[in-house]
């Protein structure tokens, strides 16, 4: 079965009423867009290796997973990870040092932008491979199963990895064993420069859950009181056995696929359609509906960021780079 919900719909499963807690996933959007317009900065003046694959735009699709979640669950995440890892918890100064290469990164400085991750904090490494976290996900929560443990993993993959083999293994798997995986698709309609209708001929992704058993779900990706209960109801279903869940979450990225994709293919009509539905200036309109919350409110939490981030951007620039002998640590094969 395949259900959709639409974006201004009433959110049951969000405690709408607790002020602190909306105040919180507000907190928490803005910090990763902050994140991100930072450290492409910091890209584009040369100050940090490697590449980066950002997630503006999307930010609504991991706070609201993530809110749903419980200390103990797990997430598996992709090459555009920050704002999955900031949103699972890992702290703006572990993933700047780790984009700084430093021994004081959430990964020792060994994974980089694309392999953000920190197990401690329940999110597996980000795994580069195009819908490889997803059979890494039912393996995960298949031991969860097999050892009676409560546990969910949500698994974050993009439009782009439902072509691959992998999702059609992983997803099997995990729904002839029932496994608890909350499949999420964040279809941004492009994978890489390539457009969702040109690959798929029916390209409502959630579609596809109905023809493994189980139950998928479209949602409105950059609503994210909708994503929080869309993500609420499937992570019950697969506490009690029921699951997994595919959900669909309708998104758009405001930057290129990576740093230099200037984002050409993109129909300037659509951008600015989708730009008007920016996850941060509708919640942000949610907030400011209610009699509790003023734009004192909102630009504080805006500046306490700003601050955090600024500070986290000496830290890590000052932070410890590896020696040659941490070559060999962590290296078991």
């Amino acid at each position: 079965m395949t259900t959709t919900s639409q974006s201004g719909a009433a959110h049951p499963a969000a405690p709408s009423s607790d002020r602190a807690f909306l105040l919180g996933l507000y907190q928490r959007i803005v910090l990763i867009r902050e994140f991100e317009e930072r450290v492409k900065f910091l890209f584009l003046e040369g100050t940090m290796p490697g590449t980066i694959h950002q997630c503006q735009g999307q930010e609504a699709t991991a706070v609201g997973v993530c809110a749903a979640l419980q200390a103990g669950d797990y997430i598996t995440s992709t090459f555009r990870g920050h704002g999955h890892a900031l949103a699972k918890g890992l702290s703006v100064q572990e993933l700047l040092d780790e984009l700084y290469g430093a021994t004081t990164g959430c990964c020792k400085g060994k994974g980089g932008s694309m392999h953000m991750g920190n197990m401690d904090k329940g999110m597996v490494p980000g795994i580069a491979i195009v819908a490889g976290g997803i059979p890494l996900a039912a393996g995960m929560a298949l031991a969860f199963k097999l050892q009676k443990k409560p546990q969910v993993v949500a698994c974050f993959f993009g439009d782009g990895a439902v072509a691959e083999g992998a999702f059609h293994e992983g997803v099997n798997m995990a729904a002839i064993w029932n496994l608890p995986v909350v499949l999420v698709c964040e279809n941004n309609l492009y994978g890489a420069s390539t457009h969702i209708g040109k690959v798929m001929k029916n390209p409502k992704i959630s579609d596809r859950a109905a023809s493994y058993g189980f139950r998928g779900e479209t949602v409105d990706g950059n609503d994210v009181l909708a994503v929080l209960a869309a993500a609420q109801r499937a992570v019950e279903e697969c506490r009690a056995g029921k699951g997994p869940v595919l959900l669909e979450l309708l998104t758009y990225r405001r930057t290129g696929h990576s740093r230099r994709d200037a984002c050409h293919y993109q129909p300037k009509d659509e951008r600015e359609a989708w730009f008007a539905r920016d996850p941060i200036t509708r919640f942000a309109e949610v907030l400011l509906a209610r009699p509790d919350v003023k734009q004192a409110d909102l630009d504080a939490i805006k500046a306490k960021i700003e601050a955090e981030i600024q500070t986290a951007v000496v830290n890590a620039q000052q932070a410890p780079q590896p020696t040659l002998a941490n070559l060999t640590e962590d290296v078991f094969a």
